[in-house]
């Protein structure tokens, strides 16, 4: 099997489907123990750190000038403000939930596509997955929304805050795509998460809130630290490479069901089923999405 001359390839993508789908539960155990803005800050200048002295020990080519800032102004964009509201969202929202609402991240694609030059018009197909896939978001999580009182009202910032990391992420990744760069993918991604983790270190101390020492929680950081960010990132950037977007793009559908059956094991998150209902919509309506803008394509 290790002979097919796409075995790793594969093997790469699995592995972003798995560790990838396994962070929103460790985002979770990880939050027992640190701030979430400090979680941010550390969780990136480790991997970062650790991810830059290998790309220097092997003498690979860093970005210099121009191209150093716009990679780190990327990196702090995508994984700060957008991994960072994941993990401040996930403070008042479960794991599972977290993970399922963030999988309409592809409507924020068409509609930024849309918006920046050069401009691609939305057509009635595009449109009609993008309310389908919207209106499961809204059968997941509008019975806790409109609760009232202070769970409602959790629900809604989080809610908020993720659709604002949907759309840090996907910015910062389409201005990362259009930078000309001859840097290896995985060198870029260093600067990236180690520029986020140091840019993050005045808002860390700025909400420092309290470190309440266990060893599950620096377990789950440190397991961020290598699954999440360095074997993560690097199987992410080798499926892209040697495998078709849209094949590579079934993470997507992938993660979720992870991150929502360990979120039931570990904190035994609610997942009945409404929510069951919710999520086949929502993959139906992004499933939609990407079909009408592969033919588009």
């Amino acid at each position: 099997m290790t002979k097919h001359p796409q075995f790793w390839a594969y093997a790469a993508l699995g592995s972003v489907c798995f560790f990838w789908g396994t962070t929103y539960l460790a985002i979770r155990m990880a939050l027992e123990t640190w701030p979430p803005m400090l979680l941010v800050a550390t969780r990136f200048i480790l991997s970062g750190g650790i991810l830059l002295a290998g790309c220097l020990a092997v003498r690979a080519k860093l970005p210099r000038g121009r191209e150093l800032w716009l990679t780190a102004l990327n990196g702090v964009v995508i994984l700060g403000i957008g991994n960072g509201a994941l993990v401040l969202a996930e403070t008042w929202v479960p794991s599972g939930l977290a993970a399922l609402i963030i999988t309409v991240s592809p409507f924020w694609l068409v509609g930024l596509n849309a918006v920046l030059p050069p401009r691609e018009r939305l057509h009635a197909p595009t449109l009609f997955g993008m309310l389908v896939g919207l209106g499961g978001a809204a059968l997941l999580v509008g019975p806790g929304a409109w609760q009232g009182g202070s769970a409602g009202a959790a629900m809604l910032q989080g809610v908020a805050v993720l659709q604002l990391g949907c759309l840090a992420w996907t910015l910062g990744s389409l201005l990362q795509k259009r930078q000309a760069s001859d840097v290896n993918p995985i060198v870029a991604g260093a600067v990236q998460q180690l520029a986020a983790g140091v840019a993050f270190v005045p808002v860390a101390l700025l909400f420092p809130g309290e470190i309440h020492w266990s060893a599950r929680g620096v377990g789950a950081l440190l397991y961020l630290v290598t699954f999440g960010s360095i074997v993560g990132y690097s199987s992410y950037v080798v499926a892209l490479q040697r495998l078709p977007v849209a094949l590579v793009s079934l993470y997507n559908y992938v993660n979720p069901v992870v991150a929502v059956i360990l979120g039931w094991l570990f904190y035994r998150e609610q997942f009945g089923v409404r929510e069951a209902l919710a999520m086949a919509v929502i993959f139906f309506g992004v499933a939609l999405v990407k079909k009408m803008e592969a033919r588009r394509s």
